[in-house]
């Protein structure tokens, strides 16, 4: 395949470069910054792009920001990032935004010839590579940053059923439980999406919007 490779270290660039020739792939060129590959693509149109998550000259977005740009400008170019550690938000906007041809590897994952070369075959095909502490990582950041993660089966769908409109006594018939049953639940649910003290009706509503932001889910008025 063709491929260019966007690095601003010569050495890794120039390592990459020599195992992909051996490998029997064409290196249509090697840049250093974002400004560069823009131009190389724009002109190349290649098979597959290489890049780093960071480049010149702030070190901070430009390598994710030229993914994003490359795949919404030439979809069928394949990506594959290399990041030296996980970087949560860059590589959670590759891993939710439904495209193909798309990955985010670890640096050290080249050391590994073999699967390096299996991933990026992968994306180059229209699939998709995702390093596996980069997933780890991610789902472990979710548990912890999604408060609705960490209710009960139960409390879910007391949550559901507040989503919904229903009182207390609502729920309960619903749920098949009683009403001080489904008031301590209740509770526990204010206390686990840390909603401060305040007048029941509004925490109740702070509740229904942090559960419809999380699923998608439409509310319905069903009072009982």
């Amino acid at each position: 395949m063709r491929i260019v490779i966007a690095e601003d270290s010569t050495l890794l660039r120039e390592g990459l470069s020599r195992l992909l020739a051996d490998e029997g792939h064409e290196v249509v060129a090697g840049v250093g910054n974002a400004v560069e590959l823009h131009h190389v693509v724009e002109r190349e149109v290649p098979d597959l792009v290489l890049l780093d998550v960071r480049m010149p000259p702030t070190y901070s977005t430009e390598g994710i920001d030229a993914a994003r740009c490359i795949k919404e400008e030439h979809p069928q170019v394949a990506v594959l990032v290399l990041s030296q550690y996980v970087e949560h938000r860059n590589a959670t906007g590759l891993l939710t935004n439904g495209w193909g041809g798309v990955g985010y590897l670890l640096k050290d994952r080249v050391s590994d010839v073999g699967a390096f070369l299996t991933d990026l075959e992968r994306v180059a095909a229209g699939g998709t590579a995702f390093d596996p502490e980069v997933v780890r990582q991610l789902s472990a950041s979710t548990r912890r940053t999604d408060p609705v993660a960490t209710l009960t089966e139960r409390e879910r769908e007391v949550l559901e059923a507040l989503a919904q409109g229903l009182t207390n006594t609502g729920i309960a018939d619903r749920l098949t439980m009683s009403v001080s049953a489904v008031e301590k639940h209740v509770n526990s649910i204010f206390v686990k999406l840390d909603l401060p003290r305040e007048a029941d009706r509004s925490r109740r509503v702070r509740a229904v919007l942090l559960y419809l932001e999380r699923t998608g889910t439409p509310s319905s008025r069903d009072d009982r």
